[in-house]
């Protein structure tokens, strides 16, 4: 071999000796990593496996990582290698599901990238969000006792000029109370339904009658009302992005249903107990 470069061209042999190593030997999913008695083991393999695995483990270093793979990948084609029967019902029939399942969830993909535009989110928002505002948020205060005689004491003091927020940090036994009974703003669907059903009811100023919950009975005090700003379109991305994406899947999942010949009649003689059966699994 020395001799054969020794006659080489000078520049040919500059030329061979100017390819980086790194170009000719860059790694591909189909790369050979290792073989079981002839049967290829390949990066695609181990990255796919490395994928699956839950996140304390990807954190790992990766020569352990590596080596953790490759062993148990070296270990399970062996395994694999060494069943002399064919795969037992069940194994063949989550194979398919499998499949099924990994094939689909690729026609999925496919579906979502094609909806998830710039138009279409800008759309969405437009469509939601620019002619309105972000609904009606609410400042209230209550005070909190434990029966109905005790909020019907305290409704009648305050008719009679008692201070609400004096008669809070007395009466009150939410941990509200100290605060004047004071609870901020809230929206739609923040408190439980009986005490936002009464605050809504109520005018700016206006104070409720007793007001049943599970945590007791409250008299409520609307302090005052305001309409929340409509989300920026960064606000509402994520929101819009799911409901893109949700409707883009159910619209292409019916569309597919809808045109595929699909036949029911075999399974509606089925008792649908019997999907319990593993027994039917054994060959």
């Amino acid at each position: 071999m020395l001799n054969k470069l020794r006659k080489m061209p000078a520049v040919a042999l500059m030329s061979m000796m100017a390819l980086p190593v790194a170009a000719q030997d860059t790694p591909t999913a189909d790369t050979v990593v290792a073989t079981v008695n002839g049967t290829e083991i390949k990066l695609g393999h181990m990255i796919v496996a490395r994928a699956t695995l839950p996140e304390q483990y990807q954190q790992l270093p990766d020569e352990v990582l590596f080596t953790g793979i490759l062993d148990q990948l070296i270990q399970q084609t062996a395994l694999e290698q060494s069943l002399t029967t064919e795969p037992p019902k069940r194994v063949t029939l989550s194979l398919e599901n499998e499949r099924r399942s990994l094939l689909a969830a690729e026609a999925i993909e496919g579906v979502l990238a094609d909806a998830l535009t710039d138009e279409a989110i800008q759309g969405m928002y437009d469509a939601q969000f620019a002619n309105a505002d972000g609904g009606d948020e609410y400042n209230a205060s209550h005070i909190l006792v434990e029966t109905e005689e005790e909020a019907a004491a305290v409704k009648a003091a305050l008719d009679g000029g008692a201070d609400f927020a004096d008669t809070a940090r007395e009466k009150s036994t939410g941990p509200s109370g100290p605060g004047g009974g004071e609870l901020g703003w809230f929206g739609p669907g923040m408190m439980v339904p009986e005490f936002e059903a009464a605050v809504v009811a109520l005018e700016p100023g206006t104070i409720s009658e007793p007001v049943q919950t599970q945590f007791g009975w409250h008299i409520v005090k609307l302090n005052e009302t305001r309409k929340k700003p409509a989300p920026t379109l960064d606000e509402a991305r994520d929101q819009i992005v799911e409901q893109i994406q949700q409707q883009a899947v159910n619209e292409r999942v019916a569309e597919l249903t809808a045109a595929a010949e699909v036949d029911r009649e075999a399974g509606a003689a089925v008792d649908p107990a019997i999907i319990k059966s593993l027994d039917l699994l054994e060959n």
